[in-house]
């Protein structure tokens, strides 16, 4: 199973989270920022509904298959 880590740290003259290189908004307190990445945390691993799903790869092909809407991935903040 995958794993998305949530880190926070200060940025932009306040605290953030980020996942990877994708940075939240600007919080005035660590704490607030460590607060908004447990919610978004929590969310990331509510499932939803599965799905048929169509997309089109690097190569100009398409192909359709079913998103399994239970398959969420673990979740961890660092702060």
């Amino acid at each position: 199973m995958t794993t998305v880590t949530y880190e926070v740290a200060e940025h932009d003259g306040g605290w953030a989270y980020r996942v990877g290189d994708t940075w939240s908004e600007t919080f005035p307190t660590h704490d607030a920022a460590a607060a908004a990445a447990r919610a978004a945390a929590g969310e990331q691993r509510v499932g939803g509904k599965t799905a048929g799903i169509v997309f089109e790869d690097e190569k100009g092909q398409w192909h359709g298959e079913i998103a399994d809407g239970g398959d969420r991935p673990d979740t961890v903040v660092k702060d």
